[in-house]
């Protein structure tokens, strides 16, 4: 079983490395260069190819891999929106993914941005740096006693919701399929609708998924709705967020504080150092507010993360190449 490693860094491959002696009859080689249709071609000879959530695999690029004879397509990430999955599925060519590598870990990230944008630390922080001790404009908002609105409570929304509850705050859960197990353990105090949970919310995370229902859920309508001064936070997808609107809530005071790990310009930027480089970018305008704070899509990435992602991507080849059962849930076609 001989797979090909688009989009690969050095954490990459010291992860996967570390878990190979126990996938003997799995090759993997590397490259740096991100899968795309123009890029589908250095398939050749290989089985299978694995690419992250930065990849574009719309139909060109399937059409080349499947006339390469690549069978199987391996997202080492939650997300499969950058695969075309309809098309891959018509040609034979099987999709797996990572379902749950470390909901726990993507949960901590979002509550970190939602503390770091409404405390502003980062602004204070740089403020101690230059010797000035100042507090003005530094003023947050306490969360204890405050209501948290999670939308899309799967394994990533519970866990935040878990963190929440930490915090003594409560619950809102909004979700096209309420899990009411959470409701029993506390873990949820009340199902709402979209609506609801807008108006009741001092903190919003958003753990969706993206498609095109949930595209540009988070609009100018949406946002009004809002609290003044909400908390709100992305750490699912950059599409599910018109970021034009975002930025108008923001200035308006109807978003108090922001934390985006993701944002919709990201395939552009994500995982590359574009530092020696002048250009014009909405993410330039959200990083120049103090009370936004924007990472590069890390919200996955701890050790145990990449652990577990390595071990189900290379069990998932395995599997295939043996003709073997999947890790559970982790199929997408």
């Amino acid at each position: 079983m001989k797979i090909l490693f688009y989009g690969t860094r050095d954490y990459d491959k010291d992860s996967f490395k570390k878990v190979m002696k126990d996938f003997p009859d799995v090759e993997i080689e590397f490259t740096k260069t991100n899968l795309t249709w123009r890029t589908a071609i250095l398939a050749k000879g290989y089985d299978a190819v694995c690419a992250f959530v930065n990849a574009n695999v719309n139909a060109m690029a399937l059409d080349i891999l499947a006339g390469l004879g690549v069978k199987l397509i391996l997202m080492r990430c939650a997300g499969f929106d950058a695969v075309n999955v309809n098309y891959a599925k018509s040609l034979g060519i099987r999709v797996t993914n990572v379902p749950a590598y470390s909901p726990e870990a993507i949960a901590e990230h979002a509550m970190a941005l939602g503390l770091a944008a409404n405390r502003r630390v980062v602004k204070g922080y740089n403020r101690v740096r230059e010797n000035n001790f100042d507090l003005n404009n530094l003023v947050g908002v306490t969360l204890h006693g405050k209501t948290a609105g999670i939308v899309g409570t799967g394994r990533i929304g519970a866990a935040l919701c878990r963190i929440c509850k930490g915090f003594g705050m409560t619950v809102l859960g909004a979700d096209l399929y309420p899990n009411q197990g959470l409701v029993d353990q506390g873990i949820v105090d009340e199902y709402v609708d979209y609506d609801e949970l807008y108006a009741r919310a001092d903190f919003i995370s958003l753990h969706a998924f993206l498609n095109a229902e949930s595209h540009h859920m988070i609009n100018d309508k949406s946002i009004n709705k809002m609290k003044d001064g909400v908390i709100f936070v992305n750490t699912g997808r950059g599409g599910l967020v018109d970021t034009e609107a975002l930025i108008r809530g923001i200035l308006s005071g109807k978003i108090g504080a922001a934390g985006l790990d993701v944002y919709e310009e990201e395939n552009e930027n994500v995982y590359k150092n574009r530092s020696g480089e002048v250009y014009e970018s909405v993410t330039a305008r959200l990083t120049s507010f103090p009370n936004v704070v924007v990472t590069s899509h890390q919200a996955f990435f701890t050790e145990e993360a990449l652990g577990q992602i390595a071990q189900v991507t290379l069990a998932n080849a395995d599997a295939f190449a043996k003709g073997t059962d999947f890790v559970e849930r982790s199929v997408v076609c």
